[in-house]
């Protein structure tokens, strides 16, 4: 390695995003779709996990034991703060893969979760990688892995490498100027590039749309995703190669809404894929049917397939549940290539019956819903495409009732923790954008903005006493010299701020809080 950070980018912080694939609590559902028996996920580890966001979740909610690194101190500081503060017992280090990947006293795991680095790291980080999962992931094991694939990335790879090759020359960190100054600047150039029509342009018409985007997406978020010196669009077939010489074998997507060719490919689309045995052409071709850009994969070492009625049973007792209040729903979902409307006779039942905010298997829905000529197949394919969209999750099996009371303990810690750092909040970028907070009915993240989050806050220090939240709220907003916007435009005066907030916390009142206490988030 040249450096420290070894080309990766360190000056701009990651941001604190949380990211659901990683949770093993979703991996019973998935695999039992496609007929595969889970794992019970006893030791996980994440490698380059950011913020920490998603490992502290994870392991603050569940009875899994979980290990990670990351290589910048800072987002590690952070991340043990977590830890530290749910007291899950998370092993999180400030550590290169180099390092942490040959220390000999790490156990095995039965789930090893790397989200976007394998697309962000040098050659040499990932044949340490590579050997990392080769030695460490049990028989049985889960590996989770999201990258960077093509063809989607196709068209985009020679304009992401011009501004790259533009941050390089304009300056370097030894010469002081930011990754910031430095996008800026490479964003700028590639704008006036455009505008002199060049032939890939016109080859390329929606790289415009594409740039436009850019210019419009935090800094914070392009550094990592964009302005790395490694950036790799991998195939299928080429992750694949690699993955199954190792024993490794794709088990399904990780993203739920995949699941579903009918919402994802034309009939035209289905009928050639039907005719496709090679399941490994089959995934290479659905990434051209689709325009594939980010894959979410799970990888099973020793995929262990289940019979007819196991995977029936297995199925129709998987809870579910609601993370939206049902009337939120959108029932129009924006795919690839167009945008799909959602039958309303069969998702408005099933919303209602999930509108109590509490568990339900999914036998027991269609059991409810036989009377609306609703069958279990027809529940599950509508469980798949709530939770793929955001709006349900899958609930873990029940524990025994110490364990479960020590979950309820460790997220309690952690969102307090976390409901604190809002109210200290000083702007864009800072640790109160974590937007979300962990519930332990699913072990997973829930969103929850910072204005919701505040709430919180005041329901906590005033209980039901609804009028009195909005002074609570304007305390902290106001300490930070921030201000609310209405119909976009700026409230100066207290009194404006403080009855926008008074309208604001009666509809949390009503809507929110309900869903969130059944989550047992607060």
């Amino acid at each position: 390695m040249n450096n420290w950070n070894d080309g990766y980018v360190f000056d701009i912080a990651y941001t604190y995003g949380y990211y659901p694939g990683m949770n093993p609590a979703r991996l019973p559902l998935a695999f039992a779709c496609y007929g595969l028996q889970a794992p019970v996920v006893q030791t996980a580890c994440e490698l380059g996990f950011g913020q920490g966001l998603s490992t502290n979740f994870h392991a603050a909610g569940s009875a899994t034991r979980w290990w990670g690194n990351d290589f910048n101190p800072m987002q590690a500081a952070f991340a043990q703060e977590l830890a530290a503060a749910s007291g899950a017992g998370a092993q999180l280090e400030d550590s290169s893969f180099s390092r942490f990947c040959r220390r000999s006293d790490l156990p095995d795991f039965d789930f090893i979760a790397l989200h976007g680095v394998w697309s962000w790291v040098s050659a040499e980080n990932r044949a340490i990688i590579f050997d990392f999962i080769d030695r460490k992931l049990k028989p049985g094991g889960v590996l989770y892995i999201s990258y960077n694939t093509q063809p989607g990335w196709a068209a985009f790879m020679p304009l992401r490498d011009l501004l790259m090759q533009h941050t390089l020359q304009a300056g370097n960190d030894e010469q002081g100027v930011p990754t910031a100054a430095r996008i800026d600047a490479a964003l700028d150039f590639a704008a006036s590039m455009f505008d002199a029509d060049p032939v890939y342009a016109q080859a390329n018409p929606f790289m415009r749309d594409r740039l436009k985007i850019l210019q419009q997406q935090p800094r914070s978020y392009l550094a990592h995703e964009y302005f790395n010196r490694d950036w790799h669009a991998e195939s299928f077939a080429s992750v694949h190669a690699r993955l199954s010489s190792i024993g490794l074998d794709f088990a399904c997507t990780a993203h739920y809404a995949d699941h579903l060719d009918m919402a994802n490919l034309t009939p035209a689309q289905r009928q050639f894929m039907q005719g496709i045995a090679d399941p490994v052409q089959q995934q290479s071709v659905r990434d051209f049917m689709v325009n594939q850009q980010f894959r979410r994969d799970y990888w099973v070492r020793g995929a262990q397939p289940m019979e007819d009625r196991q995977r029936v049973q297995a199925l129709a007792l998987q809870s579910i549940v609601l993370l939206t209040e049902p009337d939120k729903v959108p029932l129009t979902v924006q795919n690839v290539a167009s945008e799909i409307t959602l039958n309303r006779l069969i998702y408005e039942p099933i919303l209602q019956a999930l509108g109590d905010y509490q568990p339900h298997t999914l036998v027991d829905l269609a059991a409810s819903l036989a009377h609306r000529n609703l069958n279990l197949q027809q529940v599950i394919d509508s469980a798949l495409m709530l939770i793929g969209t955001g709006h349900a999750a899958p609930v873990p099996a029940e524990g025994d009732a110490a364990m479960r009371a020590e979950i309820n303990r460790r997220t309690r810690a952690l969102n307090l923790h976390l409901l604190h750092k809002a109210r200290l909040a000083a702007g864009a970028g800072s640790e109160g954008d974590v937007g979300h907070l962990v519930s332990p009915v699913t072990g997973g993240g829930v969103s929850v903005d910072r204005i919701e989050q505040l709430f919180l806050l005041a329901f906590l220090e005033r209980g039901d006493d609804v009028a009195g939240w909005p002074e609570v709220v304007w305390k902290h907003i106001s300490a930070q010299g921030k201000k609310l916007v209405r119909d976009g435009v700026r409230l100066e005066s207290e009194a404006e701020n403080l009855g926008e907030l008074a309208l604001q916390a009666r509809l949390f009142a009503a809507t929110r809080l309900p869903l969130l206490r059944a989550l047992q988030v607060i």
